[in-house]
């Protein structure tokens, strides 16, 4: 599954869904958890390994701007229940671009094609870029759910997608 999307200045953006341990993955994922890693001890950081993202068969993507890695995130499928999106991160020096939201269609995108209309999202409290990001697209805080229920530094959100995004 991949798409491209026009960009105003002449720039081509793709999101394409590839395995979490290709190397620019790595290098997304690693990038994700130096920037969590001083933020969160360890209890607290709740990403996915690279290993349990394939044992868990999470559909995981890869934001590329003229071919260069962007940014990446990926969904579990709970059940028939929600999809809940895994190892957000948009490089610095991409962010501004619309690039976070275009990857949560995506992964919207996928989760409706599974017959599932239901997005969740744990992030922490010190992810404020993240924070806005998730409130400017229409998520929601919700109770503490799955693992998240006992962690004072974890926020949680939801939205339901139906047929649109933009619901």
């Amino acid at each position: 599954m991949s798409s491209e999307l026009p960009d105003a200045g002449k720039t081509t953006i793709e999101i394409s869904r590839e395995r979490p341990d290709t190397p620019d993955a790595l290098a997304l994922i690693s990038e994700l958890d130096a920037v969590l890693e001083p933020l969160y001890p360890s209890e607290s950081r709740h990403g996915f390994s690279v290993a349990k993202l394939l044992a868990d068969e999470v559909a995981f993507f890869v934001v590329r701007v003229d071919g260069q890695a962007a940014g990446c995130g990926g969904v579990k499928l709970i059940g028939s229940e929600y999809g809940e999106l895994k190892r957000m991160y948009i490089r610095p020096q991409f962010r501004g671009r619309r690039l976070g939201e275009a990857l949560m269609e995506q992964l919207a995108a996928y989760t409706r094609a599974h017959g599932i209309t239901l997005l969740r999202l744990e992030t922490g409290i010190h992810q404020h870029a993240a924070i806005r990001l998730y409130e400017r697209a229409g998520f929601r805080r919700i109770a503490p759910f799955g693992p998240y229920t006992s962690d004072p530094l974890s926020l949680c959100y939801e939205k339901g997608i139906g047929h649109v995004m933009d619901q």
